[in-house]
């Protein structure tokens, strides 16, 4: 930037009802986040009459309040809840007693979820723990049709009782599962509440997500594994499970195909910040006909655009190693090498890759599994397997603040560049600072007088970063925005604190947001 250039700014107030020299600093409540979820499709059960359900949900991350998800999305009938409560589990079907609290629907106790729709909860006033588990508990007073919407193979025992036992402790007359073996029925979500929460992330995928082979009611899929490693690391980031077995990209059969299910079952995630892309191609590939690669990508960049057209991160897997299966062939094997080198190549559109492949693969001989990681069907992992998967997920991509680098001239933040929390620009002429106080609140000085801030004092602010798209955003350390400038679509934009005081984004040579502290 030249000073003939820079020399424009004084006469930047004559442009104020063309640049808007403010912007609003963020106050929003806290929002929901995901703690669990499981993909919905359809159930062979037998219908229900005058019976309670009780589910058992292990978390991921706690909150103060909770609200859950209820889908008959697959139903052709309404479905009438008589009620329903949430309570801590204490073992089996029994209940903590004194814990149970009554899930209410527009403040009302029943409520109908009319066919191919879902409804949400009212917020509960209920202490959800970390890494724990929860009931709900579901009276369903007539009559349902066959084949409820929920999810099969959930690998967690379900409890019935006969007649409205949905709060009490314990269900007379109790029996475990169903027709169906351990499943879901109707509910899809819990969210909470939890001012720490960053955000979560979708596990999306078939049976290696969905957790089959590992051991049922023991929490020990590698999404567990997963949440269990970011409380260790002190994240506080929700985990959802949209894996459904024997799903691929292309056709329905086994849930909804992937490609259709991405934008409702990953993009319309409560809190959802990032998504991995985990083993739907897999069963593309081991089956007598398997899916060219160049089909396969294309799937791969379609979902990445959607996911980024959201704000939400992409996070690939490279696919685990089926040699031993009936299916195998050398060809698939071809397959699956080129689209584990595409997923780590610049033009892949992932922002972090899972290497799943490398983590349980045979190093003596790629295509199998690590003998130790088989569960001995040669397609799924075992418990140790689903724990070098989850150890495999580069927690640095789920960080909830984008990296910021360092100013390397006086007075100038260019794309990427910005301050942390209690560091300083100053002007080139060094009358100027702008300072990222501890206290949170971004603030340009004249010497010792305040001539413009952010009004963010007494935030959790952490940084304040010049985005690629021309926005200057600073973020609390949760990577909530405080303030923006608000400037978008400016991928050439840098900002300048001058010599005269003002603080100004220029695109192209010219002025798209100023402080309006100039001709000090």
């Amino acid at each position: 930037m030249t000073l003939s250039l820079r020399s424009i700014l004084f006469a930047l107030p004559l442009l104020a009802s063309a640049v808007a020299p403010s912007s609003q600093a963020a106050a929003a409540p806290v929002p929901w986040t995901g703690t669990w979820a499981v993909t919905p499709w359809i159930t062979d059960d037998n219908g229900f009459h005058n019976q309670t359900i009780r589910q058992i949900v292990h978390t991921s991350i706690g909150g103060t309040s909770a609200r859950v998800h209820l889908s008959n999305r697959f139903g052709t009938q309404p479905v009438v809840i008589g009620s329903a409560y949430i309570a801590l589990r204490d073992s089996e079907a029994r209940t903590v007693a004194g814990s149970s609290r009554q899930i209410l629907f527009g403040a009302k106790a029943a409520v109908t979820i009319p066919a191919g729709g879902e409804v949400v909860s009212d917020a509960v006033a209920f202490d959800v723990p970390a890494l724990g588990d929860v009931a709900v508990s579901l009276y369903v007073p007539g009559d349902t049709a066959p084949r409820a919407t929920g999810h099969s193979a959930s690998l967690q025992d379900v409890y019935f009782a006969p007649g409205n036992a949905a709060a009490k402790p314990d269900m007379p007359g109790v029996s475990t599962n169903s027709v169906s073996g351990q499943a879901y029925y109707f509910l899809t979500n819990l969210d909470v509440q939890n001012p720490a929460a960053t955000g979560a992330v979708v596990a999306f995928g078939a049976s290696i997500t969905d957790g089959l082979a590992s051991r049922p009611n023991a929490n020990l899929r590698w999404t567990n594994d997963l949440a269990q490693r970011l409380r260790q690391a002190g994240m506080t980031v929700g985990v959802l499970n949209q894996g459904i077995s024997g799903n691929n990209f292309f056709t329905d059969g086994a849930g909804q195909a992937g490609r259709t299910r991405f934008d409702q079952d990953v993009l319309r995630q409560p809190g959802v910040k990032w998504v991995i892309v985990s083993d739907d191609a897999v069963n593309n590939l081991n089956n007598a006909n398997p899916v060219p690669a160049a089909d396969l990508i294309a799937v791969y960049k379609e979902l990445s655009s959607a996911a980024h057209l959201a704000k939400v991160k992409f996070l690939c897997s490279t696919l685990t190693p089926f040699h031993g299966t009936n299916e195998w062939t050398q060809a698939a094997e071809d397959t699956r090498a080129q689209l584990n080198t595409f997923m780590t190549s610049a033009d892949s559109g992932c922002d972090a890759v899972v290497d799943q492949a490398q983590a349980t693969g045979d190093p003596a001989d790629p295509t199998r599994y690590l003998s130790q990681y088989n569960s001995g069907d040669s397609l799924h992992p075992n418990d140790a397997g689903m724990q070098a998967i989850a150890d495999a997920v580069p927690l640095s991509a789920l960080a909830p603040l984008p990296p910021v680098a360092k100013p390397q001239e006086c007075g100038q933040l260019l794309p990427g560049q910005g301050l942390k929390r209690g560091e300083r620009l100053y002007s080139c002429d060094g009358r100027f600072v702008l300072d990222l106080q501890n206290d949170g609140n971004l603030v340009i000085y004249e010497g010792n007088v305040p001539l413009w801030n952010t009004r963010t004092e007494g935030s959790s602010a952490a940084q304040v970063l010049m985005q690629a798209d021309g926005n200057l955003v600073e973020y609390d350390a949760i990577g909530r925005v405080l303030w923006q400038s608000g400037v978008t679509g400016h991928p050439d934009a840098e900002t300048y604190l001058q010599n005269d005081g003002n603080f100004v984004t220029y695109s192209k040579g010219l002025p798209v947001w100023y402080t309006n502290t100039c001709c000090h």
